[in-house]
Formats: C-alpha cells, structure tokens, sequence
C-alpha cells in the first residue's frame, strides 16, 4: 500500500517542484527589474528635467530672437554646470550646441581675440557632439561648416559639410535664411548640384514671401549672381515677385524680376 501511494505523490511532488523552480526563476528576474525600476530615475530625472527649458532656448535660437546682453553666456554657462546623467537627452544635447553658437556669436562682438578662439572652439565641439545624436540636422551641419570656418580659416574640406546641409535639409525656411548668404559667399566653387540647390532655395525664400532677407542677399553676396538668381523666380508666387521688385526698385535698382514690369513704380 506504502509503495501505491508512494508511485501516486512522485508527479505531484515532480509537478511541485517545477512551479517552486519557476517562482524563484521570476523572483530572480523581478530583483534585477526591481532594482532598475529605483535607479532609472537617477540616471534619466536630471536629463528629463533639463530637456523641457533645453528645448524652448532651442526654438528661440532657432528663430532667431534676441536675448538680452550676456544671457546667452551665462546659459551656456548653467548648461555646462548642469549634473551630467549616463543617459543625456538629444534636446539638451542639441541646446547646449544652439546655446554655445549664439554665445560665440554674441563673444565675437565685445571680447578678445583670445576669448573669441575659446568660444568659437567650444561652439564646434559642441555641434560635433550634437550631430553625432542627430545626424540629419540640416541647421547643425551648416554651423559646423561655419564655426570651422571662423575658426580656421576657409578650407575646401569643409565643403562637404555644406553640402550635407543641403542633402538633409534643401527645404526648411529658418536654416534657408542663413544658409543662402553664406553659400552665395562662395558660389563659385560650389558642386553643381549644390549651386542648383542654392539657386532653388532663394526662389523658394522669394516664395516664402521673406522679401526683406530676399533683397538684402541680392543686393549683397547674390548681386554678382543675379543673373542666375533671378531666372528661377519664375516659379516662386506673382505677389512674392512683384514685391521684390518693387523692394529692388525702391533701392534704386530696376532689375528684371520674371514675369514683373520693369517699369513698375515701387508704389
């Protein structure tokens, strides 16, 4: 009888043991995620918390507003200070590069040649560090080409840069606004392909009804290309074209501008 009930409890007792393996199985599972669960906001809140006022000094750099004397600098100098966490956000990443440009650029204007270079290499070595999080931003490539500039002197390599600029993003107003000017600076030794990218992005900056910028490109770096400048504007809208020659002629320059009478009075 013994050795019946002994053969009838063995798959209980089998049965037993598997579900106590399986429990200390998910216990031991559980103890890790437990554990990752306290220390994630350790490793992520300082980053988080930073991200949100990171992306409003974001989109105030990128539309170009002003900030008041020396509040860039001292940002960009709270920024710095700022706890690093294991795992920065690509906001603030990308703000600390916005932050650091607008802060050369505001050094350029009242420090020494000295302070200049420091802030001018800062400002590059933080762009390096945001492409690397985002590669297809279109803004970030066209500062690296310019800040290498400032800093080095022109060099034909950082050509390329440009023409990443372009590659990611031929068609976003606020980078277009910039890039223009400084890609008809040196149209001359421009690829084709990027000559025909800059020469589309100002008919399309014409298009966007942004004639104030379109005229002071003409009558500046554009003026020696006005003559491969002014064709593609046969694309942009009527209204943006009469506008413009209308602002041209009220500088005193009676261009032709297609599709719009020369004889048009800027009145």
């Amino acid at each position: 009888m013994a050795a019946i009930i002994t053969k009838s409890t063995m798959p209980a007792m089998g049965m037993w043991n598997k579900a106590q393996m399986a429990k200390t199985a998910v216990r031991g599972l559980l103890l890790p995620c437990g554990l990752l669960g306290v220390l994630w906001p350790c490793f992520a809140l300082p980053s988080l918390m930073m991200t949100a006022p990171a992306r409003e000094i974001s989109a105030r750099v990128m539309a170009d507003q002003r900030f008041k004397s020396g509040a860039l600098v001292n940002i960009h100098a709270r920024m710095e200070a700022a706890p690093r966490s294991e795992i920065m956000q690509s906001d603030f990443i990308q703000a600390e590069a916005f932050v650091a440009l607008s802060a050369a650029e505001e050094t350029m204007l009242r420090k020494s040649p000295e302070e200049i270079d420091r802030a001018v290499a800062i400002a590059e070595s933080k762009v390096r560090a945001s492409l690397s999080n985002r590669p297809t931003d279109s803004f970030l490539w066209l500062m690296l080409y310019s800040v290498a500039t400032t800093q080095n002197g022109f060099d034909p390599q950082y050509l390329s840069w440009l023409d990443r600029s372009y590659a990611v993003g031929p068609r976003e107003a606020w980078v277009a606004l910039r890039r223009n000017r400084l890609s008809l600076a040196i149209f001359p030794i421009l690829s084709v392909a990027t000559q025909q990218a800059v020469l589309s992005e100002f008919a399309e900056i014409v298009d966007a009804d942004f004639i104030g910028e379109a005229a002071a490109t003409l009558m500046s770096v554009g003026w020696t290309h006005r003559t491969l400048l002014l064709p593609p504007l046969s694309e942009a809208n009527i209204a943006s074209r009469q506008s413009l020659a209308r602002r041209l002629a009220s500088e005193g320059l009676n261009v032709t501008v297609p599709g719009v009478d020369r004889d048009a009075r800027p009145w």
